[in-house]
């Protein structure tokens, strides 16, 4: 599958996104991050999505169509950056956990701080927007017609070099393996367990 045919389920679609690129052109300059870390949620089939119960004003992005970014405040904190997947009219995304500067970083670490170290600018969801500049503003912005934050192909990536495990901070379908990551990079967040989690026999 092109990594740009995004009209499959967000379980299939996660570990193709690895080693693709998201670029902001802002303002202030670019930055463009190759994605390094991805969780897939599955819309009104998984508990931890935040489509589980429908589809609402908040969530509408993520019930298509594929390709739009899908934006939420997180803990009241960060923003987060959701690449919507699947058919139109049923909601699926993919998180975008982590990634790697490969362009303007000197504006990342503006964003991010001095003194934060390069593996760290865009690790983490919350870190990766951050770094990015992605903010509410984002949320439905088509990133395949053009637009000033876009996918796009990166360096094609080793099916040896993907890793599979369990989402990271959610209590509830915590244990699906739904995650997906490149294995040794230092740009990946480390696992962590909610304290909240307990077993839901994962998908």
């Amino acid at each position: 599958m092109n990594v740009m045919d995004l009209a499959h389920p967000a379980e299939e679609v996660a570990p193709k996104l690895l080693g693709a690129l998201l670029t902001h052109e802002a303002p202030e300059g670019t930055v463009s991050i190759t994605i390094t870390e991805t969780e897939a949620y599955s819309g009104t089939a998984d508990p931890a999505s935040h489509a589980y119960r429908g589809r609402t004003p908040r969530n509408a992005v993520m019930f298509g169509p594929a390709g739009h970014l899908y934006v939420y405040r997180s803990h009241g904190l960060h923003w987060c950056a959701n690449i919507v997947t699947g058919t139109d009219g049923i909601a699926s995304a993919v998180l975008i956990r982590a990634g790697r500067v490969i362009e303007g970083e000197d504006l990342a670490r503006k964003r991010r701080g001095a003194k934060v170290e390069s593996p760290r600018l865009a690790r983490g969801p919350g870190n990766f927007c951050q770094a990015l500049g992605i903010t509410a503003e984002h949320n439905g912005t088509d990133l395949l017609t053009g637009a000033s934050v876009a996918l796009s192909e990166g360096e094609p990536v080793s099916a040896a070099l993907i890793r599979i495990g369990p989402r990271v901070g959610v209590s509830k379908a915590h244990d699906w393996q739904h995650r997906f990551f490149l294995a040794g990079d230092p740009t990946v967040s480390a696992y962590r367990l909610s304290p909240r989690a307990k077993p839901s026999g994962g998908a």
